[in-house]
């Protein structure tokens, strides 16, 4: 009975301090407004508006619950309407402006909940959103500490910051094992590299992507895969089974970069599927192996080569360009002699298509705005926190694919012409 007598002492000693706190009458408004002498007086966690954003924020609580209650604040009438006011609680708030309290007020049967502190929720979730935002952006732990230092006036160790990162870890697992399309029109393979740490040392590690065209005509990013050191074209088919075991039954075109067995990989998983090498890899490979006097003739002689409108001119002017260089650069024209078969799809389609195919231009692009946010991180301490900054990379690039690949409708009939029963309508 004793500390119940207690705890209803400090109850009411709680609230009579909270209904001492007064609200901002307009001539101290203007009063503090007058204060000022630069715009900096008015931010920061000293400045104007952290001063008069407690109770000006507890004044709006006030008449919410007015409007919610239906009579003012002291007004008999409210005693027997069913619910009444039952005094304040306090709640802290973080915002830009410093940490503040809040009085919140209450009523007896405890029906009102604020709804504009929804949108100043608390501490945590302010600056979790603000670690968030500036993690994705790529910035170290350093620079995200300096950062909620001169916003929040708050210092943020190292091991906070990843434990609120580690909070988005659930939706990184979920998005790389959601459940896919039955059918892509068109995929883009391809990876970019990252240093991580492993075992004590600093390694140069593949992150293989997927990127597809669903039947829509929307891009859309399948997954990151972090390699583990194996053969590419081996841990390549690894993703393609995790592909398929997410709900993926056929895939018509598939656009791969230069890498042996490629179109082995994809075929043992979709036999089905019409394999194309990237073109412009193909040409930077060869030119690998042309001096930088002949590289002009012999680009001109090349373009005759891909640009030809027909398979058969192309394979004509192949076979020129063999004569006139092969003696020379005899490697060269063997890597276009020896992958001719996944180099030259792309003819067997309209120049739509062709457009689509012939490079992996279309994940290029993505993979660069990944590299403008890891570019920043020295080495990763794990795979885990490479996937986590990639993901939320990924949230923000492909925030603005709104639309789908232009004159796509016109794509996806002729698709549909060319893979008979296999475009559903």
């Amino acid at each position: 009975m004793t500390k119940q007598r207690r705890r209803s002492k400090a109850v009411r000693r709680e609230e009579e301090r909270l209904e001492e706190r007064y609200l901002p009458s307009v001539e101290e408004i203007q009063e503090e407004l007058g204060q000022a002498e630069s715009i900096d007086d008015f931010f920061g966690k000293e400045g104007i508006m952290a001063r008069l954003f407690a109770r000006t924020l507890e004044q709006m609580l006030e008449a919410e619950l007015t409007a919610k209650l239906g009579y003012e604040k002291y007004e008999s009438r409210g005693r027997n309407s069913g619910n009444s006011r039952n005094g304040k609680r306090s709640r802290q708030l973080q915002t830009s402006g410093g940490q503040v309290e809040i009085a919140v007020p209450r009523d007896r049967q405890g029906e009102y909940q604020p709804t504009l502190l929804e949108k100043h929720q608390s501490r945590s979730n302010e600056i979790e959103r603000k670690v968030i935002g500036l993690y994705a952006k790529g910035m170290s732990t350093r620079d995200i500490e300096e950062s909620l230092t001169e916003l929040y006036g708050i210092e943020v160790s190292a091991g906070t910051i990843s434990t609120i990162t580690e909070q988005i870890w659930p939706l990184v697992e979920e998005w790389q094992s959601r459940p896919l399309a039955q059918i892509y029109p068109i995929i883009y393979l391809d990876a970019i590299h990252l240093k991580l740490r492993r075992e004590g040392k600093v390694e140069n590690t593949a992150v293989y992507i997927v990127l597809g065209v669903d039947l829509s005509g929307y891009r859309e990013v399948l997954g990151h895969w972090v390699g583990d050191g194996a053969e590419g074209a081996n841990f390549w088919l690894s993703v393609i089974s995790d592909l398929q075991s997410r709900g993926v039954e056929d895939i018509l075109l598939a656009c791969v970069d230069g890498l042996s067995g490629f179109a082995e990989a994809i075929g043992a998983v979709f036999p089905q599927t019409q394999v194309q090498r990237c073109i412009i890899h193909q040409i930077r490979n060869s030119l690998k192996y042309v001096i930088w006097q002949d590289r002009k003739p012999f680009m001109a002689d090349l373009k005759k080569v891909y640009q030809a409108p027909t398979r058969d001119e192309a394979e004509s002017q192949l076979l020129q360009l063999g004569e006139k260089w092969g003696h020379k650069y005899a490697i060269a024209i063997r890597s276009w002699e020896n992958n001719w078969s996944v180099l030259s799809t792309y003819f067997d389609y309209p120049d739509q298509i062709r457009r689509l195919i012939y490079t992996t231009n279309t994940i290029e692009g993505y993979n660069r705005q990944l590299r403008k946010v890891t570019k920043n991180k020295a080495a990763f301490p794990s795979p885990k926190a490479a996937r986590k900054l990639l993901y939320l990379a990924n949230e923000r690039i492909t925030r603005k694919w709104t639309m789908p690949i232009p004159k796509w409708a016109l794509i996806l009939n002729q698709l549909a012409i060319r893979f008979e029963g296999r475009v559903p309508f």
